[in-house]
């Protein structure tokens, strides 16, 4: 019971240490959802399933990132951490209809 207490105290510490991670969909060549909302100061890892039958390249000048995700693939693309603001992103492949904001609070 003693070592169950112990690891229950200090689960919190633990888990500041660990990347959140945020789960992006390509579906019809639009990004789902379209804006994500996390928290500034932290690494972010987002998650991010191609289910298009045609590749995409997430690109961000601002988040500094530029990933192709081949259809049918799921990458993880690691960010962060932010400071507070908008950093638009972009399928560069369909760049008309793919498009998002990580918004970091």
């Amino acid at each position: 019971m003693k070592i169950l207490l112990f690891i229950l105290m200090f689960l919190p510490v633990l888990a500041l240490g660990a990347e959140v991670e945020y789960s992006l969909v390509i579906r019809n060549h639009v990004f789902e959802p379209s804006e994500i909302r996390v928290p500034a100061k932290q690494k972010i890892r987002l998650i991010v399933k191609n289910q298009d039958a045609t590749p995409e390249e997430f690109e961000s000048h601002e988040l500094n990132r530029e990933k192709v995700i081949p259809a049918g693939a799921t990458v993880k693309i690691l960010i962060g951490p932010l400071a507070p603001g908008r950093y638009p992103f972009v399928g560069e492949f369909h760049e008309a209809t793919a498009r998002g904001t990580v918004i970091a609070e």
